[in-house]
């Protein structure tokens, strides 16, 4: 999950910086399947195995270290519903653009600057899960 989103993110980053619609068209449309192909079933296998290797590990729910990643682990994914819903419509945007051969409107970059912002808070929580998950500090 956290390789992907990053991988994703990197790309993304770089080619709205790049200045090619058609980069960014492309890009944007292979973001939005990686996060459908390979990010959303993730997010759905990785608590279930978490859970799991809790139980077998015999820690309690309520381990500091455990109800911290939970917590971050929302964190996280309250950030990347909304990044989620952005890439989507920078993508039919970018598309769009590239079809006309006219400029990225405003509101794309309204959202680019918007999917950004979350998803600083979306690594560096996921980022701290895995300490948690190795260090277990707490």
């Amino acid at each position: 999950m956290v390789g992907t989103g990053f991988g994703t993110a990197f790309y993304l980053f770089f080619a709205n910086r790049s200045g090619s619609i058609e980069a960014i068209a492309v890009v944007s449309r292979l973001v939005v399947r990686a996060d459908w192909w390979f990010t959303t079933p993730t997010v759905i296998v990785q608590p279930l195995s978490g859970a799991y290797m809790i139980y077998l590990a015999g820690f309690p729910l309520d381990t500091p270290w455990i109800v911290a990643s939970l917590a971050l682990y929302a964190l996280a994914g309250a950030c990347w519903l909304p990044v989620v819903w952005y890439q989507v419509r920078m993508g039919k945007m970018a598309a769009a653009a590239f079809e006309r051969k006219s400029e990225l409107p405003n509101l794309y970059w309204m959202y680019a600057r918007r999917w950004e912002l979350l998803g600083y808070p979306a690594f560096c929580a996921m980022a701290a899960i895995y300490f948690f998950m190795v260090a277990k500090p707490l």
